[in-house]
């Protein structure tokens, strides 16, 4: 856990203006359907920063932040990655390309995109509602 939570100008000046405002707007469009613990990291050699969804111990997905760059990751397990096939042909090539390029370990899948804009977040919450049904009306 972090000490100090990064500030709004904080993130803006890491990030740059406008994708901050992509990650605000990706952090809007998961707590509109996902009631979720909220927690701040260090982003281990990587990452500046990390801030991961979690519920009951279980992590949802996490958002990694460094200069210029965001990163949005979503780890499957076995019976995640049969939904992930299923639904395969409704989500866009960008989407099954990284799905497919991304090494699969003995403990999942660890999808790690790098949105630079909102035109994938359709298919990220396809993604989260394999993970997990959304719990908020």
């Amino acid at each position: 856990m972090l000490e100090n939570i990064p500030s709004q100008s904080i993130m803006t000046e890491l990030l740059g203006q406008s994708l901050y405002e992509v990650w605000q707007e990706l952090c809007s469009v998961i707590e509109e359907k996902y009631e979720m613990e909220r927690l701040w990291n260090t982003g281990g050699k990587n990452w500046t920063y990390e801030y991961k969804y979690r519920r009951g111990g279980k992590t949802l997905c996490c958002l990694y932040a460094k200069s210029n760059c965001m990163g949005f990751m979503i780890i499957f397990g076995k019976d995640e990655r049969t939904k992930f096939e299923a639904i395969r042909d409704t989500l866009s090539d960008a989407v099954c390309r990284q799905y497919d390029e991304t090494k699969t370990y003995h403990d999942g899948k660890w999808l790690m995109f790098e949105p630079i804009d909102t035109t994938l977040f359709d298919d990220f919450m396809k993604l989260l509602g394999i993970k997990r049904k959304p719990n908020k009306k």
